[in-house]
């Protein structure tokens, strides 16, 4: 007997149509494409604690390479897009969570942050939010049909099946990684472009003390803004101006510099009064900083952001309620375990309940066995496995029903996390485990969490884009599992590489690139910051909760306070370029709007693809300038072919700056005309 969703969709490919499909070419390009993705996200997302959905690229790129080399059928395509979209969302899991190792009390987790503890923790976490949305495919996936849009799926779908009739996207995502590639060799080899144009004011300033605006302006950036848009660009960017041209100016008036050098050495930035360095250039002898405004952001506004970010999560979380408890009641509800071993179409084939049950206990035990995880017994550690088990199950649902709504991209595994984190240190304190040697455990609990949520976010969009092209679900399922392990192979190496200091950090005493200034890694420091106080009872209440009623006044303003409270933590420098590209999204949907011209598919819109090109690009650059940056030889020979020097004799410091100015209005220039141009 037939079993048959309660609508009559007929996908593209018949479920009695006999396609190529889960084929060796096609996993091992799909996987290459994870390792690529994967490592692009791990670097965007250290550096501006933001990750853009990697589907849709990948598809796009499965096209042209399937039908100009490898000659792979649509559902070959698919498996493609299946396999390398685990990447990102490894790669987001894993940077959101496991660099707070680093951040733990008197370096209590630091031993844990190495590559095999991250392969393990990536692998563990990924395998999780696949195994779990395997029952779950057909209550959300097929009965939901129709009233889960699942935005990226259908998006993917739509690029496959388009690919499929001979359209041609992925000319314009070339053209903006080559452009991206171009632009990145100006800046970050031959420093013709500045890095970071910055206009501040000094502490003597009478009127406006220590403000800042600055931008690193890189193409990843550009292209960020421009896919996010305008509002959420705005929303980030608003979080910003308040910090470095309100709260810090405010600050630097009332706070006498020894007061904030103080919170320095509180804090672990500053060894004394009498130490000169750490940020902003504490000066022993005049008793001021070289840089106020970075002194203060370290002393004060990461925490407040710390606290807003957390505010942010929860009210997220909370407005989420109503879907987990639908979630719950309508998805296990319809889950027909009894169907499993019915005759079924090719269509509706997934793996058998019995891997979801038995993969889930392999996990489990591998957890209390393996000596990466952290914990001080075996109890500890089954502990860690069961809450892991729970909350995964918990937290795997809400996650595919809240991306069936409002996609991947807006999905809140911040607020789901943080949830989990506080979960778990209320259980470890409940049960008598406190202090900062449990901490480490607390933060594995939240990464894998954080890790599988994600991956079963990206596995419904999968999903549902196999629905759409007529895919096989228990290929796509072995697909997913594919790309867990190899793209958590690259993930770990990637985050291991990025975080090897440079001369210029060793020389400064940083042993760890993540958490400097170069990849200040927010949502790491965040989770850190939570389970510190939580386990030791000593978090900076007075800071934490200033941030959360900042986070409250704007969300009951309308605003998103998850977003301004992400703007708020990050630096201006992050979040000024990327608002340039949702200005840029925004003059673009305008014109279009005056001149009538409807978009079908904006995410398939010739400034999307573009836009697309350019965060990979950027962001492939920063990773390959940071591979090449670990040999000191490479370093040196690098830095002998800037032409900074050169530049800022010619046109002065502030000409420099201008000149990188001028070349980022020129990208953003690009990708309006790009953009707005009709095939």
């Amino acid at each position: 007997m037939e079993t048959r969703p309660s609508t009559e969709f007929r996908p593209y490919i018949p479920d009695n149509q006999s396609t190529a499909e889960f084929t060796l070419k096609a996993v091992i390009t799909g996987a290459l494409f994870g390792v690529l993705f994967g490592a692009a996200t791990v670097y965007l997302s250290l550096k501006a604690g933001l990750s853009v959905s990697a589907s849709i690229p990948i598809a796009v790129l499965a096209i042209s390479l399937g039908r100009k080399f490898l000659k792979t059928t649509i559902l070959e395509n698919n498996i493609i897009q299946t396999t390398g979209s685990a990447g990102e969302s490894i790669a987001s899991g894993v940077v959101f969570t496991l660099p707070g190792f680093l951040f733990l009390t008197d370096g209590v987790g630091e031993d844990f942050f190495n590559y095999w503890t991250i392969l393990t923790l990536a692998i563990l976490g990924g395998l999780l939010g696949t195994l779990m949305m395997i029952p779950l495919r057909r209550a959300l996936i097929v009965e939901e049909h129709g009233k889960l849009p699942y935005p990226e799926g259908t998006a993917c779908g739509s690029v496959l099946i388009a690919g499929e009739r001979g359209g041609d996207f992925a000319k314009m995502a070339y053209r903006g990684l080559g452009v991206a590639l171009l632009y990145a060799i100006f800046q970050k080899i031959l420093h013709v472009i500045a890095e970071a144009p910055t206009w501040a004011t000094q502490q003597a300033n009478r009127y406006f003390p220590s403000a800042q605006v600055s931008g690193e302006i890189t193409p990843e950036y550009l292209g960020v803004g421009y896919i996010i848009g305008f509002r959420i660009s705005a929303v980030l960017v608003g979080g910003g101006i308040l910090a470095w041209l309100a709260l810090i100016p405010l600050l630097a008036t009332l706070v006498p510099g020894d007061t904030i050098a103080l919170q320095l050495i509180k804090l672990g930035y500053l060894t004394n009064l009498q130490t000169a360095g750490g940020p902003g250039g504490w000066n022993p002898a005049s008793h001021t900083f070289s840089d106020t405004a970075a002194a203060i952001y370290r002393a004060y506004i990461r925490q407040i952001g710390a606290g807003a970010v957390t505010a942010g999560g929860f009210m997220t979380l909370l407005k989420t309620i109503p879907t987990i408890v639908s979630s719950f009641r309508d998805s296990f509800k319809k889950v027909d375990v009894a169907a499993e071993g019915a005759q079924v179409r090719r269509t509706e084939q997934d793996l058998s309940v019995r891997v979801v049950i038995f993969g889930s206990i392999a996990l489990a035990v591998l957890m209390v066995i393996l000596p990466q995880i952290p914990g001080d017994s075996i109890l500890t550690k089954l502990l860690i496995a069961i809450l892991v088990v729970v909350f995964g199950f918990f937290f795997v649902t809400v996650a595919s029903r809240i991306v069936g709504l409002i996609g991947s991209s807006s999905s809140p595994v911040s607020g789901m996390t943080i949830a989990t984190i506080m979960g778990t240190a209320l259980v470890f304190i409940g049960v008598g485990l406190t202090g900062k040697i449990y901490e480490p455990a607390v933060l594995v609990v939240g990464g894998m969490i954080c890790i599988a949520a994600a991956n079963a976010g990206g596995t419904s969009q999968d999903l549902k884009t196999g629905f759409l092209v007529g895919a096989t679900p228990k290929y796509q399922q072995m697909a997913l599992f594919i790309g867990v392990i190899v793209s958590s192979l690259a993930v770990g190496a990637t985050v291991k590489i990025l975080d090897t200091p440079t001369p210029d950090l060793v020389a400064q005493g940083i042993t760890h690139a993540i958490g400097s200034d170069r990849f200040p890694a927010p949502q790491g420091t965040l989770m850190a910051t939570l389970i510190k106080g939580l386990l030791s009872f000593n978090l900076d209440w007075q800071f934490v909760l200033v941030g959360a009623f900042m986070s409250f006044v704007v969300e009951i303003c309308g605003v998103s306070a998850l977003a301004f409270a992400v703007g708020l933590y990050l630096p201006l420098s992050t979040t000024l370029p990327i608002f340039a590209g949702g200005c840029v999204k925004a003059l673009v949907d305008w014109n279009f709007k005056r001149k009538g011209i409807v978009e079908e598919d904006a995410d398939l819109g010739r400034g999307s693809l573009f836009s697309t090109g350019l965060v990979a690009g950027g962001a492939l650059a920063g990773v390959f300038v940071a591979l090449l940056s670990v040999n000191e030889s490479i370093y040196n020979f690098l830095a002998g072919l800037t032409l900074e020097p050169a530049l800022e004799g010619a046109l002065g410091a502030g000409g420099y700056q201008l000149l990188g100015a001028l070349s980022f209005l020129g990208l953003a220039v690009i990708l309006y005309r790009v953009a707005m141009k009709r095939a």
